[in-house]
């Protein structure tokens, strides 16, 4: 494959500290720091005094890849086209189902290979080297310091450090390159936890600090508790949470302690919310808004957190109160929950998890909904949906009353985690509307309990 022009300059490349010198050691590269291009046009290079971000990345299917020799990518947790093809040679190599994700399956025989080759002295654990796609991203935009907390595999060696420095090269000439910061420390979680005191004298005072937690936060978690603590947003993704009815469970708890928390899952709704809200912009159309008694949500089937999400925050706005939760498994996820509205009318949702042939990226998205009401003479039908075979599922499936309304979301091209974090950083603090949406569903949730 061809290589692209990397946008990020290397100002230090990974190196090897002990803990003791990470703040000499970024020191001494801003110390009278100057960098030139083979021209002489690069300008010279300071560092960003914006924020720091925080990111943990449980997720050890990367390095148990790299260990065992099958992915030479860097270890950023983004699961793309190389680990995908990584993954599908392990699996052909298994005989297990070649989907390019990491399955339970699939991590078991990581692990197993892992622990053999640990036996035998032929594997490390220690972080593989590589520019940091995580930063990528965020450094384009955003130039700040960003620690980065690796857990691995093996044997519990203490903690390694390093410290690298990369500056986006815009488009446009400028005087002075702003460069982002990069601290690597990598251990067992045992060790991480370990040194978890130290992390908050890394972020830098008197800016807004970040905690990208890529795993379901833990209440009950050191570590988590402790970086909580001192962020100003504690940035999760919805569509990697494993148990996602559990998980958004422990997201309420969080809120209620006060942790003000961010689910980039949430913005990706923010089409399907801006759309369903334009539908009923008309007085008359808004007038018969209190009609819908039918709310109908198709996603891809795997992890139904969007469209939980998505009913949360209809069900806030309009203020029904859930009464009933039942769930169903087969060729689709079907899950349903009854609601009373204020003036006391019932109203049925019906979440649907589709099988879909060509899954993206994100695991979960919405394909389509439908508003209606049992009642023919209101003016309230309302279909959205993101390609033409959603729509047609919806026109079928119709109740009494036809949609007068059909709008389609158009195909977003900013949806994945690291465009998403890189907005979700321009703002900090609890978002009313996330939480009052969670709270209806967690409140869900516990009426199967």
């Amino acid at each position: 494959m061809p290589t692209q022009t990397s946008t990020i300059f290397s100002l230090q490349t990974p190196k090897d500290i002990s803990l003791n010198e990470i703040d000499a050691e970024l020191n001494q590269i801003w110390q009278s720091y100057g960098i030139t291009g083979e021209d002489g046009g690069l300008p010279s290079a300071t560092r960003a005094t914006t924020f720091t971000l925080v990111v943990y990345e449980p997720e050890e299917t990367q390095y148990l890849l790299a260990a065992l020799g099958f992915y030479n990518g860097p270890i950023d947790g983004i699961l793309g086209p190389q680990m995908r093809a990584a993954l599908r040679e392990v699996q052909k190599k298994n005989g297990l189902p070649e989907t390019g994700t990491a399955t339970p399956e699939t991590l078991t025989v990581l692990r197993e290979e892992f622990a053999k080759g640990q036996r035998g002295g032929e594997h490390s654990a220690g972080l593989s080297g590589g520019s940091p796609r995580i930063a990528d991203e965020i450094a384009l935009r955003n130039p700040c310091r960003i620690i980065a907390l690796f857990p691995i595999a093996g044997e519990d060696e203490g903690v390694k450090a390093q410290v690298s420095a990369y500056c986006p090269i815009q488009k446009q000439s400028s005087s002075t390159l702003i460069c982002c910061e990069y601290i690597t420390l990598s251990g067992t979680a045992a060790a991480l936890e370990r040194i978890g005191g130290m992390i908050p004298a890394l972020l830098i005072g008197g800016l807004p600090k970040f905690l990208w937690w890529k795993a379901t936060p833990d209440p009950n978690n050191g570590l988590f508790k402790r970086l909580a603590a001192v962020c100003n947003n504690v940035i999760v993704d919805s569509c990697n949470f494993n148990d996602p009815e559990g998980d958004l469970l422990h997201l309420e708890e969080l809120v209620e302690t006060g942790v003000p928390l961010a689910d980039l899952n949430w913005r990706r709704l923010a089409s399907w919310q801006e759309l369903t809200a334009e539908a009923y912009d008309s007085p008359n159309r808004r007038a018969a808004l209190k009609e819908v008694d039918r709310v109908t949500i198709d996603y891809e089937k795997g992890n139904p957190a969007q469209a939980l999400l998505f009913l949360g925050w209809l069900a806030s706005r309009l203020q029904w109160q859930p009464v009933s939760y039942q769930k169903e498994s087969g060729d689709y996820d079907i899950t349903r929950i009854h609601f009373i509205s204020q003036d006391q009318r019932q109203v049925e949702a019906e979440l649907a998890g589709v099988p879909v042939a060509d899954v993206g990226d994100i695991m979960g998205d919405l394909i389509a909904l439908r508003l209606s009401s049992t009642n023919p003479q209101a003016d309230c039908g309302t279909v959205i949906c993101s390609e033409t075979g959603g729509c047609m599922r919806m026109e079928t499936h119709g109740g009494a009353q036809s949609a007068g309304l059909f709008q389609q979301v158009t195909s977003l091209s900013e949806q994945k985690a690291e465009a998403l974090l890189s907005q979700q950083v321009q703002r900090w603090g609890r978002e009313s509307l996330f939480e009052e949406s969670l709270g209806v569903t967690a409140s869900i949730f516990k009426l199967a309990n």
